[in-house]
């Protein structure tokens, strides 16, 4: 620094704002206080401009050190075998490239393998590896779906890491405990407070979270404050009484169908209509029972329906809707209503002491068959009644793909979804050695996994024959996806035979027998996976 420039820089007063007013005017157009203007002006700015950085930093009081960061929890769940940490890091290494609407080639789709590494490593107990947990919190932000098993499976660090980064705060949402006050669920003052000071979502979660641990505890904590939640809130409170539902929870219900919000009072009736020994239910049994009864005057006993002339303020407070969705009748409306909220077993002693097969096989007068059906479809998947499920599900071999009640794919789905999975995996796979799979997608998604042994070989046995007939290959990529992750991985020996590829008929689609072969061996080659990824968790034998 020039003796002038010092000079002039000793006698500046410290003034960072005159300082820096020069410096966005210009040296031209002003300069420091006894600094003539000049060539020289710019370097006195800039001089001088050091100098009071010096002083300031020189000044400044040394910041109070920050808390030191806790360690991360300890998790005592045994770690991963090393073979499976490996597999799992090449899972979430893996990212699915650009779709270009072709042909997905041979190679699995680790990514779709995901979801059942989480699911076999959560069975078994296993802690996640600390150098995988931010891929897996990075996957479990990107696809929501496995949210519940990555948490899991990630543990109480992953918890702790998703304080530390914003990007992961999705965590501390979804995942029991995940609130940064969350209490322990056998701390019944720390569990008031959150509940009277948390967040919503926080809230939800402890709701939840309690109500599978003490039913009953969770519901008296939400009864507590009802009176002054907001509506949405209220519903989404009492959604969760779902799980664990039981008869102690009737008197809170028949309370909340006289609340402000109609689609609270929705849910609480629906929750009531679930419980058929409630009062609820019996009102409904009444007004059901008195819209449908049997004809015995003519040749063939038929059941006539007379459906509500109105819908009265007592039907509305029990949760019938009263204004029907564009395209439906009031009156067919409201009958769908009362039927599918009356007690199944109302049924039985009204038309004459039958059997619910023998009740479904009945005629029904005037064509309301659609709508009483459809009604006792949506009373058995609510009230979880395998045996009126199996009467309206019918023999999957029966030429009507529909059966006698069902009215829809996503009907026979939810009827199906309240058997026992060997009875479920039985009847669809009768369902596709007649009707084969273009109406199968929907029924297949609810088959427990992996697929039992005869489903497994009828959607095998049903692509081959498509296969065989030249169909369309894209038409079935669907199902051959459902395949790759349900099949039982024993299944890949069967499927060798089906890898060549097959003498196209000549209307079959262009390309189709490449297409196949290459679908079978992309669907061996998983299959073969998947059971290494099972073997790789297996538990290790100790040594002699």
């Amino acid at each position: 620094m020039s003796r002038t420039t010092a000079t002039v820089a000793a006698s500046l007063p410290d003034q960072w704002e005159e300082l820096v007013t020069t410096a966005l005017l210009g040296t031209d157009r002003r300069t420091p206080p006894g600094v003539a203007p000049g060539p020289q002006a710019p370097s006195a700015l800039l001089d001088a401009a050091a100098a009071a950085t010096v002083r300031r930093r020189a000044g400044l009081r040394p910041a109070r050190p920050a808390e030191r960061l806790r360690p991360a929890p300890e998790d005592p769940r045994p770690p991963l075998p090393p073979a499976a940490a490996r597999r799992l890091a090449a899972l979430l290494a893996d990212r699915p490239g650009a779709s270009g609407g072709g042909r997905r080639g041979a190679a699995p789709d680790l990514m779709e393998l995901l979801p059942q590494w989480l699911q076999a490593a959560n069975a078994r107990g296993y802690a996640a590896p600390p150098q995988a947990l931010p891929a897996l919190l990075d996957a479990a932000r990107g696809r929501t779906d496995l949210r519940p098993a990555a948490l899991r499976f990630a543990g109480p660090r992953a918890l702790w890491l998703a304080r530390l980064n914003p990007d992961w705060r999705f965590a501390l949402r979804a995942a029991p405990g995940g609130g940064p006050s969350a209490p322990d669920l056998r701390d019944p003052q720390g569990i008031r407070r959150l509940w009277q000071e948390g967040l919503f979502a926080e809230r939800v979660t402890l709701l939840t979270a309690l109500r599978s641990r003490d039913a009953a505890a969770a519901r008296a904590l939400l009864e507590e404050t009802w009176a002054t939640e907001r509506a949405e809130d209220r519903l989404m409170f009492l959604d969760s009484l779902r799980a664990g539902l039981g008869p102690d929870d009737e008197t809170f219900l028949e309370r909340a169908l006289a609340d402000r919000s109609r689609n609270v009072r929705a849910t609480a009736a629906e929750l009531l209509s679930a419980l058929p020994a409630s009062a609820l239910a019996a009102r409904m049994a009444v007004r059901a029972a008195a819209c449908v009864a049997m004809d015995r005057t003519q040749d063939v006993p038929t059941v006539v329906v007379e459906a509500p002339h109105e819908c009265d303020a007592a039907m509305e407070r029990d949760g019938v809707v009263a204004k029907a969705p564009a395209g439906r009748g009031e009156r067919s409306w409201w009958l769908g209503q009362l039927v599918e909220a009356a007690p199944l077993g109302t049924w039985p002693g009204r038309l004459g002491g039958r059997t619910p097969e023998e009740i479904v096989a009945l005629p029904v007068a005037d064509g309301w068959q659609g709508e009483l059906h459809g009604a006792w479809c949506r009373a058995a998947v609510r009230q979880r009644d395998a045996e009126w499920s199996r009467a309206l599900l019918g023999e999957p071999s029966a030429p009507e793909a529909g059966g006698p009640g069902a009215v829809s794919l996503a009907e026979r789905a939810r009827l199906l979804a309240t058997l026992d999975a060997g009875e479920r995996a039985a009847w669809v796979a009768g369902f596709i050695e007649t009707h084969g799979l273009s109406e199968a997608f929907q029924l297949l998604g609810v088959c427990a996994v992996p697929w039992a042994p005869p489903l497994g070989r009828a959607v095998v046995d049903a692509l081959n024959i498509a296969r065989d007939a030249g169909s369309y290959p894209w038409s079935f990529s669907g199902v051959m996806g459902l395949a790759e992750r349900c099949l039982d991985p024993s299944e890949a020996s069967r499927l060798d035979a089906l890898l060549a590829i097959p003498d196209e008929p000549e209307d079959a689609a262009p390309g189709a027998g490449s297409y196949w072969s290459e679908a079978f061996q992309r669907l061996v080659t998983t299959l073969r996976l998947r059971g290494a990824m099972l073997a790789e968790l297996a538990p290790e034998e100790p040594a002699p």
